[in-house]
């Protein structure tokens, strides 16, 4: 075989060229005379209309609500051991604070239960009860803000 003896397995289709007489003429392969054969007869489709129902969100919108993982001092108490620092990271590591959307969540320690064990919490929110607590067992409290 030569390159001159090549041939195409497929041989290429013209385009269908519509509205110039002939076999696709007059109507342009839109069928006769009505609505959909008009020019411009673009239907909305359902979707928009149901969307265009809904009312319309007007103004600042964003969620300022922060939503915080929340933990006890009694579970402090249980979880750790003397002079400790707890950390968010530290929390999701031991699995006692699930992670949120595979972050590290925002955590506040409330001041529900009771602590004898001198803890060294960073990084954490702390209700002013837990503060005290923590405080008069020993431990200290470096928050971010």
């Amino acid at each position: 075989m030569q390159l001159h003896e090549i041939k195409k397995n497929t041989t290429f289709k013209d385009k269908k060229k519509v509205g110039r007489g002939g076999k696709k003429g007059t109507y342009c392969g839109k069928g006769q005379n009505g609505q959909k054969s008009r020019a411009g007869a673009n239907f909305q489709p359902i979707i928009r209309t149901w969307i265009k129902k809904y009312p319309k969100l007007r103004g600042y919108n964003f969620n300022i609500i922060k939503k915080y993982s929340v933990v006890d001092v009694s579970t402090l108490e249980k979880n750790f051991e003397d002079n400790n620092t707890v950390t968010p990271k530290i929390l999701t590591d031991d699995r006692i604070v699930r992670r949120v959307d595979g972050k590290i969540p925002a955590i506040k320690i409330l001041g529900k239960g009771d602590i004898k064990k001198p803890l060294i919490i960073e990084g954490c929110l702390v209700s002013k009860s837990a503060k005290e607590k923590i405080e008069k067992a020993g431990g200290t409290v470096k928050e971010n803000k």
